[in-house]
Order: C-alpha cells, then structure tokens, then sequence
C-alpha cells in the first residue's frame, strides 16, 4: 500500500488477522502443553545429545579458524550493496566481527537451552531494526554452512556425514529462531495496514486521494508530510528509498527525533516556529543533515511549507521537501578540486620551463668557481661554506621543478590486475625503516582484492601516505599507524590512519604548494589527488587532534573498458 494514502478495502472484519478467517482452535495434545517453541524446534529436527557432542568436537577443531570464517561472511556482503548499506561505517563492522566470532562460539558450544534461543532471536530483531532484506539472512548462513562444512570433511572425514548433518540442523534452527523477527514484523505492519484501512469511506474522496498521491509518489522528491505536533504522516517512496525506512516504521514518530542529527535540530526548531506563527502561506528554504537508518548522514537541500488551516489530529499541516544532495555536493567538489589543480598545472609547467634554464646555467657557473678555487690552491671555509649553501638551494630548487613536471605532465595509466594486499605490503616494508618511535600495523582482508590499477603510481600514493603518517606519529614519540584495505560494493578502499597531531578541518591540504612541513614543497598530495583522479577513483582526508585518516577508493573493474 502507498504510504500515507487513503487505504483501499473496507467492511467489517470478523474474527480475522490480517484479513484471512481464523477456524477455531484446537485443543492441544497434553504432552505438548509445557514444552517451549525452542524445545519443540530441536524435537522436530531431532537435535540430540549425539549432536550437540559432535558440535563441540567440531568447535574445539575449528575454532583457530573462527577470525576468518568471520572474514570471509563480512567480505562477502561488502559486494552487494543491500546488504552493504546497513552497515554505518568500518567501525561497526569490525565491532560485528568480534560479534560474530562469539556467535560461532555459542553455536558450535551451547548450552542450548532458552538463554540460547532468546539470544538468537534478539539477533534477528537487531536484523528487523537495520533493515536487513530478509533473503541476506539466510544467504548469509549458507557462507557459515560451507565453511563448518569444508572444516568437516578436513579434520573429521571418519563422521562427515554425521558432523554436516548437525550443523544443518542448529543452523536451521538459527534460521528458524531469526526469522521469527521478520514474521513479527510483518504481522504488525500488516495489522497496522488492516486497522487504518477498516472503516474507511470511499468512493469520490478516494479517487481524489489517489490522484493527489500518485503525484506524490511520482515527484522524484522527498516529501514528509508532519501534523501539528511534529508527527510523520505522509511518506513517499522518494523518502523510502533516502532513508531506508517504509511509512509503516516511522508513522506518528517525531520527524526531528527519527531523522535530524543534533546540529540540525535547532535550526529546523526555528524553521517550524517561523511556519507555525506566519499568517499566511510560507514556503522556507534549508539545508541540514537527514539521518537514514543505517545511522548515516545524509545531506538535504529542499524547502518547509505550510498553509495556515485547521490543525485536526493526525491532519497534515506541514510539507518538508527536499532531494538528496550528498553524492552531488561531493562530485562538485572533487571538480573543483579538479580545476584547481589543472590550472596550477599549467602554471607549474610553464613555471618550471622558465625556471631549468637559468637554474642549469647557476650550477654550471657554480662548478666554475668551485674549480677556480681549487686550481688557486686557496683555502678559504668561509667560501667553501658558501658555495655548499647556494649548491644546496640550487639542488632543492630543482628538485621541486622536477616535481612540478610530474604534476603538470600528462600522464598514462597502465592498468593491470594487482592483488592490493601485496601492494599495501610492499610499501610497508619499503617505509618501515622511516618509523623509528612509532609503529605500522596492516589490516588485510582473508581474500585477494583485485583491482585494475597502475601498480607503480598507486604504490607512489601509498608511499607518500604512509610516509606522512608516519612522520605525524613520530610526533606522539610512539604512535600507530594503521593502513587498512577493505571492499565495497563496486571499490576498493584503501585507508592510511595515525594518531599524530592532526591538522585543521579547513587546511587545503592537497592544494598545490601547500605543506605543514617546515621542508615540504606541498606538491606531494597534489600528486596523489591528481593519480587517484586518473584512475577514477576519490581521495579524502578528516582530521582530528589523535586521528587523522585519508582515504582512497578505487574503481574495482577499469572504467574505461567496455561492457559486455
């Protein structure tokens, strides 16, 4: 059913749920009376003692191995954005991961009894309340089946069958006691529906409503509809498919309660205090922030109106439309970006051609005069120090019009497929004599992750990544940099972590000549931004006192190539 619209079906409803006659009840056989679901489930699959023995030989087996069980669950639902949107940020699902390795312990060890199957059913609910599709539910247990089964067939091949056959059995018991959560959830929405749509009056109002909703539906924006108290009472698909929440989940729950973050809250306050109190139809501009279910931030740019009436409950009185502008506000910025560089790029060419001239003519007349003076047999530090200086400059001068060329030179991408553990690696090998207080750690997934890449400029990238990393967390006098790989959906994310000092929120840091070094040329991150880009992928940077994190994300498949 449309969300927020004039529900269709009316009459009575007699003894019915969900509109369906219910027979009357049959007596339960007394054997039966005092005997749980839990007890019932394990009695019809016939989950004995043997079972739960062979569970725990299994457990004690696998149990080195319950890390990357674990690993491979969380890589593979990095590859499918249903179920990949769940998840708010890296943070949680190395949190989950730990979460997961306790649930194989449990599955694998018991006690089974009603502690066990009530935690199995808050699990299912957690799924319910992120907006889990159902279908990764069970699609996901098949990775954990697999799994136990492979290490089945390795270290007890004697009882394979028998040790296959009761993992099938907890796992679907697992299933069972999961998805309990989703009939739930489905019965109350669909007696929620029932109830709203029993008693309703059709026939012209109806037709009306239809067709204001149909436009509603079909604006290809976010509209909310908000009674006088706040409350959610009209809710399109477009806001649907932002938030990830359906109609049922937020109806009559407080707008500003769901879905501003905190920073937002008071502006939208003083938006509804202007709309409440104007006299006549208003139609107010904003921006903030939408929090959708994963708990991420959404950025939204749209209006609030309202046209003063009589506010009867449950009446909608106010409309906040609005569309989603985050991947649209990132993409200009990244162009911006772009711009800058490319004109600093052209700058810097032509800048370093003026440039090598007349420095190649100073190092051939400062050769001269270091010859002179050798020739003359004369000893003079004074001089000889001198001359050491102004060789120096004249070094570091060219060294930065050599990097200048790089950045302006155009330059090709030789995509191959690279393994991007072995790549992150070698790099930390090559920079690990620059750590001297601090430590580098590396967090790699179990399973390769190939992307098509320029290997030898990616690793120019990470080198100077990891080499500013470093350097901030020698400022901790011990600090850690971490350098993490990961997968999403259709990328590869490479992250470079220190807890080093940090630096401001508003620096330019990959501006051209920008550098907080006191030697720096600030051309290196520029360098980065510019390769990256080529490769069509992004590069971002947060910073705050005690962490400091750049990213870079990687097409997976080459966005070049042509599709089949």
């Amino acid at each position: 059913m449309a969300k927020g619209r004039i529900p269709i079906g009316t009459g009575r409803a007699p003894k019915k749920a969900m509109g369906i006659d219910l027979p009357e009840p049959r007596a339960t056989p007394n054997h039966l009376t005092d005997e749980s679901r839990f007890a019932e489930m394990k009695r019809y699959v016939r989950f004995e003692d043997d079972d739960v023995a062979l569970l725990k030989r299994l457990g004690a087996l696998a149990r080195p191995e319950f890390e990357r069980i674990a690993s491979v669950f969380y890589e593979r639902a990095r590859e499918h954005e249903g179920a990949h949107d769940v998840f708010v940020d890296e943070a949680q699902i190395q949190r989950l991961h730990k979460v997961q390795v306790a649930w194989l312990e449990r599955l694998l060890n018991g006690p089974y009894d009603e502690a066990y199957a009530e935690a199995s059913r808050r699990i299912g609910k957690v799924h319910v309340e992120v907006g889990l599709p159902q279908r990764y539910m069970f699609i996901g247990v098949t990775l954990f089946r697999q799994e136990l089964y492979r290490v089945a067939r390795e270290r007890m091949p004697d009882e394979v069958a028998s040790v296959q056959a009761a993992v099938g059995k907890i796992l679907d018991i697992e299933l069972a006691l999961m998805n309990g959560a989703y009939r739930r959830a489905l019965v109350a929405r669909a007696e929620r529906i029932e109830r709203e749509a029993r008693g309703k009056v059709f026939g012209a109002i109806e037709r009306s409503g239809r067709r204001y909703l149909r436009a509603v539906e079909i604006a290809g924006a976010i509209i909310i509809g908000l009674d006088g108290a706040g409350g959610i009472q009209l809710f399109n698909d477009e806001a649907e498919r932002v938030t990830g929440y359906v109609f049922e989940d937020v109806k009559g729950r407080s707008f500003r309660d769901v879905f501003l973050p905190v920073d937002d809250q008071e502006v939208f306050a003083g938006l509804w205090r202007e709309a409440a109190e104007a006299e006549t139809k208003v139609l107010l501009p904003f921006t903030c922030g939408l929090r959708v279910r994963s708990g991420k931030v959404r950025t939204v740019m749209g209006r609030l109106s309202r046209a003063p009436e009589e506010d009867e409950e449950g009446e909608v009185i106010i409309i906040v439309t609005g569309r989603d502008v985050t991947d649209e506000r990132a993409l200009a910025m990244r162009v911006r970006q772009t711009e800058r560089l490319a004109a600093v790029g052209t700058l810097a060419a032509g800048l370093a051609h003026e440039i090598r001239n007349p420095l190649n003519g100073a190092q051939l007349h400062l050769t001269f005069i270091q010859r002179a003076m050798a020739k003359a047999g004369e000893s003079n530090p004074d001089m000889e120090e001198a001359v050491g200086v102004v060789r120096g400059e004249i070094d570091r001068l060219s060294s930065l019009v050599n990097e200048f060329l790089d950045f302006a030179r155009p330059t090709r991408i030789d995509r191959q497929p690279v393994v991007l553990q072995e790549l992150v690696t070698r790099v930390s090998r090559l920079v690990d004599g620059d750590a001297k207080q601090s430590k580098l750690e590396l967090d790699l997934p179990q399973s390769d992750l190939v992307a098509h890449v320029d290997a030898g400029k990616i690793e120019q990238v990470l080198l100077n990544l990891m080499r500013n990393a470093i350097d901030a967390a020698e400022e901790n006098e011990g600090g850690t940099v971490v350098c993490a790989v990961y997968r999403r959906p259709r990328e590869a994310v490479i992250e470079v972590r220190d807890d080093g000092p940090g630096f401001s929120a508003e620096a330019p840091i990959f501006d051209a000549f920008y550098s907080t070094k006191d030697s720096g040329t600030g051309m290196g991150l520029s360098i980065c931004h510019r390769i990256v880009q080529d490769h069509g992928g992004y590069i971002r940077a947060t910073s705050r006192p005690g962490e400091t994190v750049f990213t870079v994300a990687l097409p997976l498949q080459d966005p070049t190539a042509s599709s089949a």
